[in-house]
């Protein structure tokens, strides 16, 4: 699935996002992915605030998510294993989720409360 791009910037830090912005797109998500690009993430854009779940059931990559209010603030920030069904939520109400590679919040020092700035108009 091709889907459009945006350069977000998480805190002083550039990343390259795909837009899941779409029921079909944000339910594929990063599944069956191998791997990602240094600096690169998806960023899931949803049509309402709300507090989304996650899991990994077909993902092979280990990832960090931030969940993002529609401020563009990190409300939380969680570490999701492989093939997990565990369930990842936001601590609080959101709009937005950035999936990354395991730790790159954590290398690049992003905690909750930190801006996200050029995010996309949500789908409302």
């Amino acid at each position: 699935m091709l889907l459009p791009t945006a350069q977000l910037m998480v805190g002083p830090h550039a990343v390259n996002a795909e837009i899941a912005a779409t029921e079909n797109s944000r339910s594929f998500g990063l599944m069956q992915r191998q791997s990602l690009p240094p600096d690169h993430g998806m960023l899931f854009v949803f049509d309402d605030v709300g507090t989304p779940c996650f899991w990994m059931k077909n993902t092979p990559l280990p990832l960090s998510i931030a969940f993002i209010n529609a401020e563009g603030v990190i409300v939380n920030i969680a570490d999701m294993q492989p093939h997990s069904l565990d369930t990842h939520c936001p601590a609080g109400p959101v709009i937005y989720a950035l999936e990354m590679q395991q730790g790159w919040f954590k290398d690049h020092q992003v905690q909750a409360g930190a801006k996200v700035a050029n995010l996309p108009a949500a789908n409302r």
